[in-house]
């Protein structure tokens, strides 16, 4: 997990360099359909600790924030890292069409693909489109089986 955080260290981003010290709400990597079929693990920092209360877990107040970091792994065996996934809440009004999230994508070599409202806003868009999908303020939650209670 330690050469994940250092691939997306080098976007200079604040998140990626300290996404790993927050809380981990699931117990191991598991298979996310959604975000290309990569292992991912789910982390909440401390503004965003109802998270752990999953589907009870209400609006997020400003300031939350969840990263999912990812990986595949080959039928050789070969693993490679996969993008980080991050959703931060920001202030009423922010974009009303994501439920003031801004979505970013940090790529393995450290590359930013998109943020929201920011440079590169359309790569990430299908981001906030599948994640409005849901009534649980656009966040869905892992697998039972995987999550920390």
């Amino acid at each position: 997990m330690e050469e994940l955080q250092k691939a997306y260290g080098k976007s200079g981003s604040d998140i990626a360099a300290s996404y790993q010290s927050w809380r981990l709400y699931s117990k191991v990597p598991y298979v996310s359909f959604t975000h290309g079929e990569r292992y991912v693990t789910n982390y909440a920092n401390a503004a965003a600790k109802a998270y752990g209360a999953y589907e009870s877990s209400g609006v997020m107040p400003e300031g939350a924030t969840l990263a999912k970091d990812s990986f595949s792994v080959t039928a050789a065996g070969q693993v490679s890292i996969g993008p980080l996934f991050i959703m931060e809440k920001m202030g009423a009004g922010f974009a009303a069409e994501t439920n003031d999230w801004r979505y970013s994508m940090i790529m393995p070599n450290g590359a930013v693909f998109g943020v929201t409202g920011g440079k590169g806003s359309d790569n990430v868009q299908f981001c906030a489109d599948c994640h409005m999908a849901t009534d649980t303020d656009s966040m869905f939650f892992l697998p039972e089986e995987y999550r920390v209670k």
